[in-house]
């Protein structure tokens, strides 16, 4: 996911995006502890897609 592909959408669409990529972020460090992960790079984007959608909802709001 690139910063271009969201930075159009709403606030609304946003927080949803947000909640589902914590969820996900959740259940791969589930599955870390589990030893059910294999490709541990998952996490790395994960925590990165978070990220570039926190700055979007902040550029958002000061709209």
């Amino acid at each position: 996911m690139k910063f271009i592909d969201i930075q159009d959408k709403s606030v609304a669409d946003l927080e949803n995006l947000l909640k589902e990529k914590k969820l996900e972020l959740f259940t791969l460090k589930a599955k870390l502890k589990t030893m059910q992960l294999t490709n541990t790079s998952e996490l790395r984007v994960a925590k990165k897609d978070i990220a570039r959608i926190q700055t979007a909802l902040t550029a958002a709001r000061n709209k």
